[in-house]
């Protein structure tokens, strides 16, 4: 989705009138308590001591109109008043006078505000990326009133509006929608993941993401404000966040990748729908009962609640593994919004390898055998022998072949676990995965032989052993947690719908087959089973509407346009009985399918005719529409069929029912 551009915002117009903080963000920036504030109907002070720890504290500008910094910079006004302080407006008369933007501190006697912004001079200078702001400069200027150096940041200006404002605006505007539009959050939060991420790369960490740092100026997002920028392996320097989106073992380990991808999921959250994030919420999330928008999007709550759970290690990784799973997660959600489907290549899973469930049954094995499987690790020392090695084919074979590998890796060990189950030997599978998720060697944690603890492959595995074995519950199970970990990935929802069929969960089982046929019609097999859940639970109608969106390009439409002819028949109602005959004339299938399928109709339609003698006009699949007519059909059809049996058995029984059914005359 791209982002919806907006117009640029005339500098001029944003400088401030009145360059005045307000009093509900006037906080001491030593021990952080509120300062500045005068008695009920008396204004506040700008300038004094904190009565909480003595310390100076000045919300007065340092600059003003027509000040010039550096011989260069000329001072227009304030724009706003950030964490750390003012920032003004000024025109760069070196470089065409263009817009530039001064940062300075809140308070140039606060040793940790003089640290922070130290340490965003020396980290601002190595980043370069098209979505974080540019750094022009770094000017050191002599205040006014009192003669000390104050160091200024000198950074492009941005023309836009902040994603914080956005959505004030929305909610000012009472339009009865106080977020962004679910598919605009999402867009937002993907344009930015790859500036984090390469933040993450050159060892920095932002901690201080949030809709206020982010600015859309015409069709580009920008991070504006670097200011708790630090490196990875700082341990010293002082930590800045924001209640309400800062990880909550920042306290207790510092700053992490994975505290940095938490504050993208709460900004997300934040984004998306309306919750009380800084008090109720601070640390946690509405549930799926208090807000509806989760309830509609199970995959967004699921990718929420990964981004934002309590333990870093059960987060996201890295921030491209967190922009892979949301962009599933918005293929889903556009796809919901307007039914076009948005298929996408996973990097985690193989395709479909067959369509199971064609036939209007489930068979555990083949579901097993059709299922998507996990996509080999290219970094694993066996990647390379495992590309040329057969994994398909006789089992033994196979898991000989795996056995005797030249290394034996988490990848070679997964193969095996593949091979038994596919082999319907699940017992010993069952055996191979708690050998291969024990570690060898107890003193390290990093066994090469062991996976990692947040690899969800051996749940997945587990899942489908589970399933081959009828233990739908531990199955599902199993597959619901490989959801949580992939939440944009349709494999384990598939897999997920297969179980819930299985336990007779008919409302589960058609969501997850809905929402992977309509992001991907790729999944004939979730087509499939949506129409059976849907037949089963007496909408045929909308069944056989599924079936009939198989496109004509796939290689099972036409296996998917015969069961809607059986869905629509099976009504028994005789506009079905017609409709399905109609269907069935346009098929191209061959003399035995054909001539089955009649037969299935002709005695469907038989046992409808009305009590009453009065058949529908018109004519079925080329026969009448009356009894005599409709038995001398089914009586073709037998002996049809009788001729293209493969046993004399199948023959003979097939000829006993065309004289079965055979009109009664009078010779």
């Amino acid at each position: 989705m791209e982002v919806p551009p907006v117009p640029y915002r005339d500098p001029k117009t944003a400088v401030l009138t009145d360059p005045e903080v307000p009093e509900a963000k006037r906080f001491c920036s030593s021990c952080g308590k509120a300062v500045g504030r005068g008695r009920e109907g008396r204004p506040g002070r700008v300038e004094g001591f904190c009565a909480h720890c003595g310390h100076h504290y000045s919300f007065t500008p340092k600059l003003v109109p027509g000040e010039v910094l550096h011989e260069q910079y000329e001072v227009l006004g304030c724009l706003a008043h950030g964490g750390l302080g003012w920032i003004y407006l000024a025109l760069d008369h070196a470089v065409s006078d263009r817009w530039v933007v001064l940062k300075g501190l809140l308070d140039s006697g606060d040793a940790d505000a003089m640290a922070a912004a130290m340490a965003e001079r020396r980290f601002l200078a190595e980043v370069e990326h098209p979505n974080i702001v540019k750094i022009h400069n770094f000017v050191r200027h002599e205040d006014r009133s009192s003669g000390e150096l104050v160091d200024y940041i000198v950074m492009e200006y941005v023309g836009g509006t902040s994603v914080k404002d956005m959505i004030k605006q929305l909610r000012a505007d009472g339009t009865g929608a106080g977020s962004l539009p679910l598919a605009q959050a999402i867009a937002y939060a993907l344009e930015v993941l790859p500036a984090l991420g390469y933040l993450h790369g050159v060892g920095l960490l932002y901690c201080d993401f949030k809709p206020d740092n982010v600015i859309q100026t015409e069709e580009q997002l920008k991070l504006i404000d670097l200011g708790a920028v630090r490196r990875i392996d700082d341990r010293h320097s002082p930590i800045y966040g924001t209640v309400g989106y800062q990880a909550p073992e920042i306290g207790r380990v510092g700053p992490s990748v994975a505290s940095d991808l938490y504050t993208v999921g709460r900004a997300l959250a934040v984004m998306s729908f309306e919750f009380d994030f800084r008090g109720k919420c601070k640390e946690s999330l509405p549930g799926p009962d208090e807000q509806p928008l989760l309830r509609r999007h199970d995959s967004f709550r699921r990718f929420l609640r990964r981004a934002t759970h309590p333990d870093p290690e059960q987060r996201f990784a890295a921030a491209d593994e967190m922009a892979e799973q949301l962009t599933g997660v918005l293929r889903e959600v556009l796809a919901q919004q307007d039914g076009v489907p948005r298929p996408g290549v996973s990097r985690q899973f193989t395709p479909e390898r067959r369509a199971f469930g064609t036939e209007g049954g489930l068979d555990a094995r083949a579901v097993a055998m059709g299922l998507p499987v996990p996509h080999v690790d290219a970094s694993d020392a066996a990647a390379g022998f495992l590309a040329t090695a057969a994994t398909t084919g006789d089992p033994d074979q196979v898991v000989a072949a795996l056995r005797a590998a030249p290394v034996q890796t988490v990848e070679v060990r997964l193969q095996v676990v593949r091979a038994v189950i596919e082999a319907g030997r699940v017992d010993e599978a069952v055996a191979e995965l708690a050998n291969l998720t024990s570690p060898r060697d107890a003193d390290d944690p990093d066994d090469p032989l062991t996976p990692a603890p947040d690899d969800w492959r051996p749940g997945w595995y587990g899942g489908v052993a589970a399933l081959v074995a009828g233990r739908a519950d531990d199955a599902r199970a199993a597959f619901e947690q490989v959801c949580d970990a992939l939440p944009g990935e349709a494999a384990p929802k598939l897999a997920a719908a297969v179980c819930a069929e299985e336990q007779g969960d008919r409302d589960a089982a058609a969501g997850y087959y809905e929402v992977v046929w309509r992001t991907d019609h790729a999944y004939v097999s979730a087509a499939c089973g949506l129409a059976r859940v849907l037949s089963a639970r007496g909408d045929r109608e909308a069944a056989v509407d599924v079936l009939h969106s198989v496109p004509d390009t796939s290689i099972h439409h036409v296996a998917a346009q015969v069961a809607a002819v059986r869905t629509q028949m099976a009504s028994g109602v005789l506009s079905d009985v017609m409709a399905a005959g109609a269907r069935l004339s346009g098929l191209e299938l061959d003399v035995a399918r054909r001539a089955g399928l009649t037969a299935e109709l002709l005695r469907v339609a038989l046992e409808s005719l009305p009590g009453n003698g009065s058949p529908p006009a018109g004519r079925l699949v080329g026969c009448e529409w009356d009894e005599p007519g409709l038995r001398s059909g089914l009586e073709r059809c037998y002996r049809q069929l009788a001729r293209l049996a493969d046993t004399p058995e199948e023959r003979f029984a097939l000829v006993d029912r065309a004289n079965a059914v055979r009109p009664r005359t009078l010779v």
